[in-house]
């Protein structure tokens, strides 16, 4: 089959022809016909420092897809030969304390597809039956590839009760895109996203925010006072990994207020005022992936009635032009963008 590879130990991605993936009884094969890239495909392409020491060589890669049922293991049940469907990427033990407790998202030996083993930018990837996830029919293609993500936002932003409050995002990649969107979707009042990029802070405005502003020109104090908030943000959503943008979040939190915190920093440590969180009694609660399986089921319901996340995918690419693809992520002028495998 043709796969999307990390061949060699050093910069670069490789399409090659490999052997098609074999299934075990509890196993799915998928044929896949769309991916989305992800900024951890960008640190495999690099093949930076956190790629090195994490990602096996040769492996295809590749955690973001939709596709449809090939073949299924002699011991899955509750899946069809060709019925649509995209697939949980962290596979989990089962036998941990978080695990048995029902917090599989806490795993401490989570495995993730496209990172610890292979992935969906190929023809065919096989996944275990019980991470497998059935895409309604009302549902397109183009959001059923980006559920991975979808789901990193839907996780974050449903974190703390945000109806009715005021919402801070740091940060207009696409999963603060896509967090903008739910929180309009389930009702908070206020919600201004901070970034340096106009390009994705316009498609914020078109997701539902009340404010987009790019930080090197406006202060996010300013925007506070200006939509006529008295006492500061209730919920902070934290995207970006950026330390000073932390820091502006928790200079403008409520007293009491509530940060979810995805972006993962450059540096070790991100500056920030102990004070703040001490004084305001603010709490901090670190996100990683997606709770298994609540978070799917949340996020397909919202889409089910009426989340429209459309606009975060701004570029299509035949998997042949991965190249092409890799650079206008890159480029940062970009939301999500997707590989046709078919």
């Amino acid at each position: 089959m043709k796969a999307l590879v990390k061949a060699k130990p050093e910069r670069g991605l490789w399409l090659e022809e490999i052997d098609r993936p074999e299934i075990g009884p509890n196993d799915v094969l998928v044929r896949v016909r769309k991916t989305s890239i992800c900024g951890t495909d960008l640190h495999i392409e690099a093949w930076d420092e956190w790629a090195q020491r994490t990602i096996p060589v040769p492996m295809a890669i590749g955690h973001e897809f939709m596709g449809t049922v090939a073949a299924i293991g002699d011991e899955v049940a509750g899946v069809e030969i060709g019925q649509r469907v995209s697939a949980e990427g962290h596979i989990v033990c089962g036998r941990c304390r978080n695990c048995q407790a029902g917090n599989r998202h806490l795993c401490i030996r989570t495995v993730g597809i496209g990172v610890n083993r292979p992935g969906a930018f190929a023809e065919f990837v096989s996944v275990p039956g019980g991470n497998i996830q059935p895409i309604p029919d009302d549902i397109s293609d183009d959001i059923a590839c980006i559920l991975d993500p979808l789901g990193n936002a839907t996780h974050t932003a449903l974190s703390f009760n945000v109806v009715g409050e005021d919402v801070v995002i740091t940060g207009a990649g696409p999963i603060g895109l896509m967090a903008t969107a739910i929180c309009r979707h389930v009702g908070a009042r206020f919600i201004v996203v901070t970034d340096v990029n106009d390009f994705r802070l316009d498609i914020a405005s078109e997701l539902g925010a009340d404010r987009a502003i790019n930080v090197e020109s406006y202060q996010l104090e300013d925007t506070m006072w200006d939509l006529g908030m008295k006492e500061g943000f209730d919920v902070g959503l934290e995207m970006s990994g950026v330390g000073a943008a932390l820091h502006d979040m928790i200079t403008t939190m409520n007293n009491g207020g509530k940060i979810a915190l995805l972006g993962i920093p450059e540096t070790d440590a991100a500056p920030i005022d102990w004070n703040d969180i001490v004084f305001k009694g603010l709490s901090l609660q670190g996100i990683y992936g997606r709770r298994m399986f609540e978070t799917w089921y949340k996020m397909l319901a919202m889409l089910e009635t009426g989340l429209d996340v459309s606009a975060v995918i701004t570029h299509h690419f035949a998997a042949e032009d991965f190249e092409q693809a890799f650079a206008v992520v890159r480029a940062g002028e970009a939301g999500k963008v997707v590989l046709d495998w078919t």
